[in-house]
């Protein structure tokens, strides 16, 4: 599940709104909606995110989180560590080979980490 995908469901769980219903109103499939919040499908174009947006009447805030989460969701990354130190392609390749292993508390860390550390290098 992408952090998109799972925010649009509990967004639509807790107004008590079907799948079927939502999917209905943005003009796409029960299918696509579900491998939307499953991670099955990458993130939305950005005129569905915005028709997400609006089915969900929220306010500049949360539409603003929602895009942020959009662009945090893709499901496929690919990171090439071409040129880069050899420390970023460890980590890289680490990072591929152990994630599934983590725990939900160690991958919170590292992503927390790695915010903040990118961000004090700007």
């Amino acid at each position: 599940m992408t952090p998109l995908g799972a925010r649009i469901r509990q967004m639509r769980e807790e107004r008590g709104i079907s799948l079927k219903d939502m999917a209905a109103a943005l003009n796409v499939s029960s299918a696509y909606l579900s491998a939307l919040e499953h991670g099955k499908r990458g993130k939305p174009t950005g005129f569905l995110l915005h028709r997400i947006i609006a089915f969900f009447n929220v306010i500049w805030d949360e539409a603003e989180e929602l895009q942020r989460l959009a662009e945090v969701s893709d499901p496929k990354v690919t990171i090439d560590t071409g040129g880069m130190l050899p420390e970023a392609t460890e980590l890289t390749n680490r990072l591929r080979d152990d994630i599934t292993r983590l725990e939900t508390e160690d991958l919170k860390f590292l992503r927390d980490e790695l915010v903040k550390r990118a961000g004090r290098k700007r």
